[in-house]
């Protein structure tokens, strides 16, 4: 795929369906979901909650929480923990990095990033993350219920950098166990299933009919009410979370921890 290709993709989504149907699918996920005797919470019609299968007493959440805090004591940064995720796979045996997303007037995103699962696509995002190429660009894309895109250097979903990786996702070939539950972060991409460039998104709810389909390649183990804040103050001018660019929140850089 040549640089000059770019312009002619649609602009690059999570979801790959126009609103009608993407609502419609939503609300066909959610009905299976409440049949199987989940319980759901329908946040939005762009949106949905997954199943909760934790089940953790006080005893042992008072313990992972003391866990993080003498990691985070130790490294900095909040390690991985499955538990502080409902539904997220654990990657916490992976070989992983951690990133730092600075959000100018919110706040910071830690994210664990795994190089097992998904090791294009986390040596493509790191590698931008060094080089600076993250450094003011925004959020474009905010759907309350749903996530926040950003990365792109148009800022309307349409760019990326130079290069094209590999879509590391199930329907691509490739395993990926990686869910898109609440604290996921996952590439977006054109139609072809390689066009994934720069834009990546964070998951603010479940949504797991993108499993298989893009690729997951880490979780948030910090700064999910950062998150939440960019969701809850976001103007979108349509039904696609598209934000006008000065009201787009800018990142002012991605960290990559030591």
């Amino acid at each position: 795929m040549t640089a000059g290709m770019k312009t002619e993709m649609p602009a690059e989504m999570p979801i790959e369906m126009d609103v009608q149907e993407d609502m419609m699918k939503k609300r066909l996920v959610t009905s299976m979901m409440a049949l199987m005797g989940c319980a759901v919470l329908a946040v939005s019609a762009l949106a949905l909650s997954g199943c909760s299968s934790k089940d953790s007493s006080a005893g042992s959440s008072a313990g992972n929480e003391a866990e993080q805090a003498g990691d985070a004591e130790q490294t900095g940064y909040t390690t991985f923990n499955a538990d502080d995720l409902t539904g997220a796979y654990d990657i916490s045996g992976d070989d992983l990095v951690y990133v730092a997303i600075d959000v100018e007037d919110y706040g910071t995103i830690t994210v664990a990033l795994d190089q097992t699962v998904a090791p294009l696509t986390v040596e493509n995002f790191v590698t931008l993350a060094e080089e600076g190429f993250y450094d003011g660009l925004t959020f474009h894309r905010i759907m309350e219920g749903f996530m926040i895109q950003g990365g792109d250097p148009n800022g309307n979903g349409s760019g990326g950098s130079d290069e094209y990786i590999k879509g590391e996702f199930e329907a691509n070939g490739v395993e990926n166990p990686i869910t898109h539950v609440r604290g996921a972060i996952s590439m977006a991409r054109a139609y072809d299933n390689d066009s994934a460039s720069s834009q990546f998104f964070i998951m603010q709810a479940d949504a797991s009919y993108l499993d298989g389909q893009y690729a997951g390649f880490g979780y948030v183990t910090d700064g999910m009410d950062v998150v939440d804040q960019i969701c809850a103050d976001a103007e979108p001018t349509d039904d696609n979370g598209t934000i006008e660019a000065d009201k787009q929140p800018v990142i002012t850089t991605i960290r990559v921890l030591e």
